[in-house]
């Protein structure tokens, strides 16, 4: 198992497929066919994406830094690696779709991700990236607290701090202004086919307040369609490779 510190550092990982996780893989589905691919989860956890991607295709492959989860990946997806993300093990152009769900933001060199992800990812393939919105009201990994340590959970207006501060408080993960992931893919050819903000699937809200979760979801995604989804919870980035 995981320290707290490297748990800390390196995010936990989803355990239950639920509405916002079904929500961004049909996202996913939107932009790009599944069927039949050779899929790769940079970052896959205990395999949460991989299991849902095997619905649709054979060809399905994981990596994983952390041991325990790349482990547990592996128990229903065998095709699991454990390597960093800034050093894949596979050929050039080998995959027509890479996922970095909610990775970036914890990789030593998020650029050389990016650079790797590119790399592997076939000519007219794509990237499907989701990182953390540092305009978002919340910060969801937690923050470092005056006299309390490190505190998990929705800390609000981390993000809107200017740098050193915002340093202070969440050295453990990077949060993304509108256009930064855009920015990563700077020098490597390919379109941007997708670039917005996504608000949260609000599955523990639905939970305790049906009535309640149900309306936040309609309205906030609603505003997904206006300037005020720059507010939502991830962006959501995809890069078709191409000349």
């Amino acid at each position: 198992m995981a320290t707290d510190e490297q748990a800390i550092t390196l995010g936990h990982p989803s355990y239950l497929w639920r509405y916002g996780q079904e929500r961004r893989l049909q996202l996913i589905r939107a932009v790009t066919p599944l069927e039949g691919g050779r899929i790769l989860d940079i970052g896959c956890g205990v395999g949460m994406y991989l299991r849902a991607f095997r619905r649709f295709s054979d060809e399905v492959y994981g990596v994983e830094y952390e041991q325990a989860r790349a482990v547990a990946a592996g128990r229903e997806t065998p095709t699991v690696a454990r390597a960093v993300a800034e050093q894949l093990p596979f050929p050039d152009t080998t995959f027509d779709v890479v996922l970095l769900h909610e990775v970036i933001e914890h990789v030593r060199n998020d650029r050389q991700t990016v650079r790797e992800a590119h790399r592997v990812t076939k000519w007219g393939g794509v990237i499907v990236i989701f990182a953390p919105n540092r305009l978002f009201p919340f910060e969801t990994h937690g923050a470092y607290l005056p006299g309390r340590g490190y505190v998990f959970g929705n800390i609000p207006f981390v993000g809107w701090l200017p740098d050193p501060l915002r340093q202070r408080f969440a050295p453990h993960v990077r949060a993304y202004l509108p256009g930064e992931v855009r920015r990563l893919f700077r020098g490597l050819p390919g379109e941007i086919i997708v670039e917005t903000a996504i608000y949260p699937g609000f599955d523990n809200v639905v939970a305790r307040w049906p009535r309640f979760g149900w309306l936040l979801r309609r309205v906030l995604y609603t505003l997904e369609r206006s300037p005020l989804r720059w507010f939502g919870l991830s962006h959501f980035v995809v890069v078709r490779k191409q000349f």
